[in-house]
Protein backbone atom coordinates (compact mmCIF):
# COMPACT_ATOMS: atom_id res chain seq x y z
CA UNK A 1 0.00 0.00 0.00
CA UNK A 2 1.59 3.53 -0.40
CA UNK A 3 1.33 6.15 1.45
CA UNK A 4 2.76 9.65 2.13
CA UNK A 5 3.79 11.01 5.64
CA UNK A 6 3.19 14.70 5.71
CA UNK A 7 6.16 16.27 7.23
CA UNK A 8 7.23 19.05 9.54
CA UNK A 9 6.59 22.36 8.08
CA UNK A 10 4.65 20.63 4.80
CA UNK A 11 1.59 21.82 3.50
CA UNK A 12 -1.06 19.34 2.68
CA UNK A 13 -1.42 20.60 -0.76
CA UNK A 14 2.47 19.69 -1.60
CA UNK A 15 1.62 16.04 0.22
CA UNK A 16 -1.18 15.30 -1.99
CA UNK A 17 1.24 16.44 -4.91
CA UNK A 18 3.72 13.86 -3.43
CA UNK A 19 1.23 10.98 -3.06
CA UNK A 20 0.05 11.21 -6.66
CA UNK A 21 3.70 11.27 -8.19
CA UNK A 22 3.82 8.32 -6.63
CA UNK A 23 0.86 6.75 -7.75
CA UNK A 24 2.02 7.45 -11.38
CA UNK A 25 5.31 6.26 -10.89
CA UNK A 26 4.27 3.05 -9.17
CA UNK A 27 1.47 2.40 -12.03
CA UNK A 28 -0.95 1.49 -9.65
CA UNK A 29 -3.67 2.90 -11.38
CA UNK A 30 -2.41 1.39 -14.69
CA UNK A 31 -2.75 -2.05 -13.22
CA UNK A 32 -6.14 -1.50 -11.96
CA UNK A 33 -7.27 -0.11 -15.70
CA UNK A 34 -6.28 -3.20 -17.01
CA UNK A 35 -7.74 -5.45 -14.62
CA UNK A 36 -11.29 -4.23 -15.13
CA UNK A 37 -11.65 -6.13 -18.19
CA UNK A 38 -10.08 -9.36 -19.50
CA UNK A 39 -8.30 -9.17 -22.76
CA UNK A 40 -7.35 -12.33 -24.10
CA UNK A 41 -3.89 -13.71 -24.51
CA UNK A 42 -3.87 -13.03 -28.37
CA UNK A 43 -5.45 -9.56 -28.52
CA UNK A 44 -2.67 -8.72 -25.50
CA UNK A 45 -0.08 -9.92 -28.29
CA UNK A 46 -1.73 -7.86 -31.42
CA UNK A 47 -1.74 -4.84 -29.30
CA UNK A 48 1.58 -5.24 -28.36
CA UNK A 49 2.71 -5.82 -32.36
CA UNK A 50 0.77 -2.55 -33.18
CA UNK A 51 2.73 -0.44 -30.69
CA UNK A 52 6.13 -1.88 -31.45
CA UNK A 53 5.22 -0.96 -35.44
CA UNK A 54 4.07 2.58 -34.29
CA UNK A 55 6.95 2.87 -32.26
CA UNK A 56 9.51 1.82 -34.47
CA UNK A 57 7.67 4.48 -37.28
CA UNK A 58 8.50 7.07 -35.41
CA UNK A 59 11.75 6.20 -34.13
CA UNK A 60 12.46 6.01 -37.75
CA UNK A 61 10.78 9.32 -38.73
CA UNK A 62 12.63 11.27 -35.91
CA UNK A 63 16.05 9.88 -36.90
CA UNK A 64 16.07 11.66 -40.63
Amino acid sequence: MLGVEVKDNESVDRAINRFKKLVTRSRVLNEYKDRQQYTKPSVERREALKKAKREQRRRERDNF
